[in-house]
């Protein structure tokens, strides 16, 4: 008897290891593949509050140098991952183990890689910033973007924000 209930316990336990290796691997499936120059670190970015699965997602990872933030051609890189609603997560590579940097995102919903702008100059499209700063008074500071990283994965929520 003790020898079946052994057998039937290391069955069992056969069967649980065999679906938590099955479920790692569908979580490791679900896991983005990371965008840019490959380096030592990661940032794995999600965007909670998405308006729709139209177009793309282009996001702009700037050095930790407050004269090269928002200025053209001052950013390391450029990605675009397609936008899925309601949520969309991606990685990006990162350049440093542990720096700083900055990340701008846009919902490029027309998929025109540009960021739109009504007549007026201000934003028609979606867009959101590291740390969140409030922008209804013109555009945020490099200080108030601006991010620490480590060795490793490093997790960011960016919100968006959508014109009326």
């Amino acid at each position: 008897m003790r020898a079946m209930r052994s057998g039937l316990i290391g069955m069992a336990l056969g069967a649980v290891l065999a679906l938590a290796a099955a479920g790692g691997a569908a979580v490791a499936a679900e896991e983005p593949e990371c965008l840019g120059p490959p380096g030592p670190s990661r940032l794995l970015v999600t965007i909670p509050n998405l308006g729709s699965s139209d177009g793309l997602i282009a996001a702009t990872l700037y050095p930790d140098d407050s004269g090269r933030f928002l200025v053209h051609h001052g950013q390391l890189y450029v990605q675009h991952v397609k936008a899925e609603a309601p949520e969309t997560r991606f990685c990006l590579w990162l350049p440093d183990e542990a720096g700083a940097y900055a990340l701008v995102v846009y919902h490029d919903a027309n998929g025109d890689h540009k960021f739109n702008r009504t007549k007026l100059g201000l934003p028609a499209e979606g867009y959101g910033l590291s740390n969140d700063p409030p922008t209804f008074l013109g555009l945020p500071t490099f200080s108030s973007v601006r991010f620490k990283t480590h060795a490793g994965d490093n997790p960011i929520q960016i919100r968006m924000h959508y014109p009326h």
